[in-house]
């Protein structure tokens, strides 16, 4: 039962001389878990003596609240997908919203979290690096043997490439994500360039 129709059943109860905890146990054997605590039935009855004939909530004072609108949703979403990097502070200054709200839109409306890259090491195999070696050498002998016509020779293919960076921290690397999305990597490349085909 929604909390409307639990509402109107306390006031149609009540109506019929019942006590507040009279109404409990009613509503207790008839809902179950389901029935709204004493405490709930208790409040609800004396606003019903005070003359309150709405089972339905008063509007709360203060503004309304606009910033869970669709277009709302739909703004935060095009901030996010253009940098998925972007703090909900970075969000909330710039959609004029309280960092509370651009939570809820995020984790709540549009099923977003925040979540930071895994360290995947890309690492070659001790074979691997004693196949590298040996190319190495036989390419300095034939560059030894005929420096002028040597890189006529190569076909150049599955290159290895080693970049020095600095890698960014865990929280630097963050991101918004759905639930569904794949988590981000970060690729550590390592070992020696190598060439793998001679003609």
């Amino acid at each position: 039962m929604e909390k409307q129709e639990k509402r109107a059943v306390i006031k149609y109860l009540y109506k019929k001389g019942l006590t507040p905890n009279a109404i409990y146990e009613d509503m207790l054997s008839t809902l179950g878990e389901d029935a709204p605590s004493y405490a709930t039935v208790k409040r609800w009855v004396a606003e019903f003596k005070r003359g309150r004939s709405s089972t339905y909530d008063e509007p709360r004072p203060g503004p309304p609240v606009v910033s869970s609108t669709p277009e709302m949703v739909q703004r935060i979403l095009d901030i996010v997908m253009d940098d998925r990097r972007v703090t909900q502070r970075q969000i909330a200054n710039l959609v004029d919203i309280s960092q509370e709200r651009v939570h809820f839109i995020l984790t709540d409306i549009l099923g977003m979290h925040k979540v930071s890259a895994r360290w995947v090491p890309k690492l070659l195999t001790a074979d691997q690096k004693r196949q590298r070696e040996n190319l190495s050498r036989e390419n300095l002998k034939l560059l030894e043997g005929d420096p002028d016509n040597f890189l006529k020779r190569f076909v150049t293919m599955d290159e290895t490439w080693v970049h020095h960076f600095e890698p960014e921290s865990k929280q630097q690397s963050k991101q918004w994500q759905h639930v569904t999305s794949p988590t981000p990597l970060m690729m550590s490349i390592t070992g020696l360039p190598g060439i793998d085909s001679i003609i």
